[in-house]
């Protein structure tokens, strides 16, 4: 069985990291990887810019962006080559640098970018890192390939934020990359990116270089799903807010998509669908310690720990809903979440009273229009600035005085909203931004020690 090897942009950053990635492929050669990778470093970031600066009509300054991050991929191919670049090489550079020159000038011109156009632009940081790596692995003598994931990564047209057809990602998989895939030999593409039946270039919205290896790792069956980033697995929490942050050895796919749906770094929310139905096993690796610690995700039951993480996403707002409607009046909460379905926003937790209800929301949700429409049958109040902390856990409800320590660890920090998830290993509150992480910290130091 074959395995998929997915590299974020912070791994594949310079020509050192290249290398690093190379040796943890050649490991991995027995195995046949299929290795998907992300842009180098910060090229997406990159190139949203070039296209914002040539909708804005200023092509001089999107052409000198589109130079810059070419010019950095080519100093890393003069590192990794030297002055003479492999002739697939350079021609595949040239091919790029002349069809991003042509898409800006378009978009200057036009003065317009669709989400069309902005996925035609993003998806050369894929194809640039992939045409680099491809070129190490041949300079290195491995049996290479590399492939357009646009060829089997079939998607709607929602460009920007694409959906694969899972059928049709199955079907072309197995015709067109599964051949491909024997011990001894590696297959490279792209993370991130798709196309529409009618092969027009996708992608599935930031992040999605995750989600692309689990729907491929999928669609082919293989027998895990490696991440490699820049961390030793998924920590207790984030390491950058709490100092004495633990890794985390086995992760449920419910815990794991709890986290990653609250803020917690490595994994797209997205990546665990298609592994949970597939039933792979997914492992979180750090690029730069191959041999080092890391976490797997699967779906057995892990541990049964009372706490398993914490997590914090901000901002976000909450709107509370006032109504004596409310009272014995079947149908109000209808009426309510039919607004939030018409204007195409998410809630993510509700707390509910006799009279009033609350409601968190993503902080750049229209909120004037939501108001508005709610305020022809209720009244509503809207606080700004807020943070979801979430305590993720498999025994949470079975663990008695676990809500007593939580909320003596919080102290002065004042919870002005509590919400169970409906799978009960999730209970979430809501505080002022600004008391976020050391509310991380304090639960942090209660639940796990320092």
């Amino acid at each position: 069985m074959t395995r998929v090897l997915k590299f974020g942009g912070s791994s594949l950053a310079d020509a050192e990291c290249l290398r690093a990635v190379a040796a943890i492929v050649a490991e991995a050669l027995p195995q046949g990887p299929l290795v998907v990778l992300s842009a180098c470093g910060d090229t997406t970031d990159d190139l949203f810019a070039a296209a914002h600066a040539a909708r804005a009509g200023d092509l001089a300054r999107a052409l000198e962006s589109m130079q810059a991050l070419l010019a950095r991929h080519a100093a890393v191919a003069r590192q990794l080559f030297g002055e003479t670049l492999p002739g697939e090489l350079g021609r595949a550079l040239a091919q790029e640098t002349e069809d991003l020159t042509g898409l800006l000038r378009g978009v200057a011109l036009l003065r317009e970018l669709s989400p069309r156009s902005m996925d035609a632009i993003a998806a050369h940081g894929e194809r640039l890192s992939t045409r680099l790596f491809a070129s190490l692995l041949e300079r290195e003598e491995f049996d290479v390939t590399w492939f357009d994931a646009r060829g089997v990564v079939v998607t709607d047209e929602r460009f920007g934020q694409a959906q694969p057809d899972r059928a049709r990602v199955g079907e072309r998989a197995k015709e067109l990359l599964a051949p491909l895939l024997r011990p001894g030999r590696c297959v490279v593409t792209q993370g991130y990116v798709g196309a529409t039946h009618d092969g027009v270039t996708t992608t599935l919205g930031r992040g999605g270089s995750d989600y692309s290896a689990a729907l491929l790792g999928a669609a082919l069956g293989v027998d895990e799903v490696q991440i490699w980033t820049d961390v030793e697995g998924v920590m207790t929490a984030d390491p950058r807010v709490v100092e004495g942050a633990l890794p985390i050895a086995e992760l449920s796919f419910a815990e794991a998509a709890e986290l990653a749906l609250f803020g917690a770094r490595v994994l797209h929310p997205a990546t665990i669908q298609p592994a949970v139905e597939a039933g792979l096993p997914v492992t979180v690796r750090h690029t730069r310690r191959p041999a080092g610690r890391f976490t797997t995700i699967t779906g057995r039951v892990a541990s049964g720990r009372p706490v398993t993480a914490l997590a914090t996403r901000g901002p976000i707002s909450v709107l509370t809903v006032i109504s004596s409607r409310m009272l014995a009046q079947p149908g109000f909460l209808a009426r309510l979440f039919a607004v939030f379905g018409r204007h195409a926003v998410s809630v993510d937790l509700v707390a509910t009273a006799e009279v009033s209800v609350s409601l968190t929301v993503e902080a750049d949700a229209p909120l004037d229009d939501l108001v508005k429409e709610i305020e022809e049958f209720a009244r509503v109040d809207v606080a700004n600035q807020r943070a979801i902390v979430a305590i993720v856990g498999e025994r949470l409800k079975q663990t008695p005085g676990l809500a007593a320590r939580i909320f003596e660890a919080l102290g002065a920090i004042n919870v002005e909203m509590i919400s169970m998830g409906a799978n009960e290993i999730n209970l979430s509150l809501v505080v002022a931004r600004e008391h976020a992480d050391e509310a991380l910290r304090r639960l942090h130091r209660t639940l796990f020690g320092r």
